[in-house]
């Protein structure tokens, strides 16, 4: 399978966490070692000072992709419209095409401070899409909905899988996929993980997430983003490129227990490893 995708970055990034700005004041753009960076929008709109300085001497350098976490895209409270539109400013003023969000939702009245699973139903799917269409229409940009992690499927009418591609059709929107998310959740929900994968609209995928979780129990893996990659994560990411048909960008991401950088670019040289078997991608024009 041949994918329709261009991206706009390449190789391997990594999550820019703030512990990390230090170690990599001094980091330039490497297809040998970091291809590009990720971070959360919210984290870094308005922020201005030494620190947002410091922000934009990095994106001045290194190309973004950017994964939000409030976005709430599943919510029964109306779209922040207001905050999409600052986010537009956002991605504008620092020249990043790429947005992704969750396929979950986080707030209704108020926040509720986690991911939280979307019923899996066609009331949803319509609801879901039309938000996403509204999205993307003020943002001016195709947008890419990730794969969540989720530990009980509330009102269930039809399979994650088909709840997947139903949004995304509908939505005219890609896949940003997460590779560690798919092994959760085919361990917690007893599926096999190469099949959903083959399942999945892989013509829309945008990039790759990779990372860590936790074993709470032989049938239980816990979302951390906390510990290295494990095995089966990297073999699920080389059989994601196979069937894309080329090695599309891939993020590490690590949010907590955060090691020394040479200890973390270690982890990303095995994602360049993986995608050094694979034809390479091309880039968009930008």
């Amino acid at each position: 399978m041949s994918a329709s995708i261009t991206p706009h970055v390449r190789g391997a990034g990594l999550g820019l966490r703030r512990a990390l700005m230090g170690p990599l004041a001094d980091a330039v753009p490497d297809p040998e070692g970091i291809g590009f960076l990720e971070v959360a929008p919210e984290n870094w709109m308005g922020v201005g000072g030494r620190l947002g300085r410091q922000f934009r001497a990095f994106t001045e350098r290194f190309e973004f992709v950017t994964h939000g976490l409030s976005l709430s895209i599943g919510s029964p409270a109306p779209l922040d419209e207001g905050f999409v539109r600052e986010l537009k400013v956002f991605l504008d003023q620092h020249g990043i095409h790429d947005y992704t969000e969750h396929l979950t939702f986080c707030s209704d009245d108020g926040h509720l401070y986690d991911l939280m699973p979307i019923p899996f139903t066609d009331e949803a799917v319509e609801h879901v899409a039309a938000r996403v269409r509204r999205v993307q229409d003020i943002l001016e940009r195709r947008i890419a909905l990730e794969n969540a992690s989720y530990y009980a499927a509330p009102a269930q009418q039809m399979s994650e899988i088909d709840f997947i591609r139903a949004v995304l059709e509908r939505a005219d929107c890609d896949l940003l996929l997460d590779v560690n998310n798919l092994w959760v959740n085919s361990i917690n929900h007893r599926y096999d993980p190469v099949a959903f994968l083959d399942g999945l609209p892989l013509e829309r995928v945008r990039y790759v997430h990779v990372a860590g979780h936790y074993e709470e129990a032989e049938d239980l893996r816990v979302d951390t983003h906390g510990s290295p990659v494990i095995d089966p994560v990297w073999t699920l990411l080389d059989h994601a490129y196979t069937r894309i048909g080329r090695a599309v960008p891939t993020l590490l991401e690590r949010d907590f227990n955060i090691p020394p950088l040479p200890e973390l670019l270690g982890e990303l040289g095995h994602v360049r490893r993986i995608q050094d078997r694979h034809p390479r991608e091309r880039i968009a024009a930008t």
